[in-house]
């Protein structure tokens, strides 16, 4: 909705009474001095925005979520009407892990986290290439203590995060949670153990894969920092209520059924694009209710791959020293393709559309940037940009 302000209507009032005075005053007067000009609006910043959530969802390329709306209405259609759509949005690479990895910690792909770690294998400790990539050419799951992750960051900042992991916990000996007061925490495969969360169970939904937290020491390290901060989405609906009780960051990965991996769900449900609309027609109001969205916030909803290897932003096949690790981060290509991405934020004009190229480094670094902190691995390449005033229309 515009709002017509009355300032221009409370001028022309103030110079017609000045107009009234002098005549009846029946003299002449000098004329009135000019009004000041109104003060420009002050130009938006990235900073501005005081919290932020990214929703991940799998599988699914530009074309078959955001172009097929009779799939998912919800996504495809009321939501971009509401925000922003990033029509040229890159996934990093194929499968799940490597994508999931790097959105967190700008980490490129390797031949394990390519394969979505079934035994999750140390990285070495000692090794750093350019862009501070852990050089491991025969691959890895763990990464050791030495490699942050944006939640390292924000802590580091002062600032708060939280993972929300649908299902986490439901089975505590399938994910190896701990238990706390905010409920189960902190689940994830052993070093050098199976993860036997790679399919689900009538019970527990919940993939370690789809959360890139766990993959790394220096948040899993220190179990109760790590319980502190990698939860399940329980405590959600509770921290939304307050603008102090929502973290700066908040992650949110849907379970094995919402975020459209498995169809049909072992539970009998749909799966695919009709139950991700359902999980975000859930959730997504209930964020945007909250007191943290209506004072800055900022929602992020994208895939983890597409259905294609293209890439962009400096994404290229070869070796490299933005990917030392394997020639083709996409598998058959330089990346995991155009996934699409929605933004949502009182700092985005409703129905906005860019089709400027973007990828998950890009979105890495655009919170980073709205934190204040530096660019983690390949979301410090001069080829990534930072969401622009292309999105931020408002």
């Amino acid at each position: 909705m515009r709002v017509v302000l009355p300032w221009g209507r409370l001028a022309v009032a103030g110079a017609a009474a000045v107009a009234l005075a002098v005549a009846l005053a029946g003299g002449a007067a000098a004329q009135p001095a000019a009004p000041a000009p109104a003060a420009a609006h002050e130009a938006f910043r990235l900073s501005d925005i005081r919290h932020v959530w990214v929703i991940e969802l799998e599988n699914e390329g530009y074309t078959q979520s955001f172009g097929d709306s009779a799939a998912d209405p919800y996504l495809a259609r009321t939501l971009p009407s509401e925000g922003a759509l990033l029509t040229n949005f890159y996934a990093i690479g194929h499968n799940s892990a490597d994508n999931y990895i790097a959105q967190i910690s700008g980490q490129a792909p390797n031949v394990l986290t390519q394969a979505d770690c079934p035994v999750w294998v140390p990285l070495p400790d000692d090794i750093v290439g350019p862009y501070h990539q852990v050089l491991a050419p025969e691959g890895g799951c763990v990464f050791p203590a030495s490699v942050p992750t944006l939640g390292n960051q924000l802590s580091d900042a002062g600032l708060t995060w939280k993972a929300y992991l649908e299902d986490m916990g439901n089975d505590p000996a399938r994910d190896r949670t701990v238990a706390t007061a905010q409920g189960p925490a902190c689940g994830h495969p052993a070093t050098w153990g199976a993860d036997h969360t790679e399919d689900a169970t009538k019970t527990d939904q919940y993939a370690a894969r789809h959360e890139g937290f766990m993959f790394f020491r220096s948040v899993t390290a220190n179990v109760k920092y790590c319980a502190a901060h990698v939860l399940s989405l329980r405590p959600l609906p509770s921290d939304l209520s307050a603008a102090a009780s929502t973290p700066a960051f908040s992650w949110i990965t849907p379970n094995l059924c919402d975020d459209g991996h498995d169809v049909p769900c072992v539970t009998g449900q749909p799966g695919g694009l009709p139950q991700i609309d359902k999980f975000l027609a859930h959730w997504v109001p209930l964020i945007m209710a909250s007191p943290a969205y209506k004072d800055g916030g900022l929602i992020l909803i994208t895939f983890d791959e597409g259905s294609t290897d293209a890439a962009c932003c400096g994404e290229s096949s070869g070796v490299s020293s933005s990917h030392p690790n394997t020639p083709l981060p996409g598998i058959g290509g330089p990346g995991g393709g155009d996934v699409g991405l929605v933004a949502l934020s009182p700092f985005i004009r409703p129905g906005t559309v860019s089709a400027v190229d973007y990828n998950d480094y890009s979105m890495l670094r655009t919170i980073e940037d709205i934190f204040g902190l530096s660019h983690l691995g390949d979301a410090a390449m001069p080829q990534v940009k930072s969401f622009g005033t292309d999105v931020f229309t408002g």
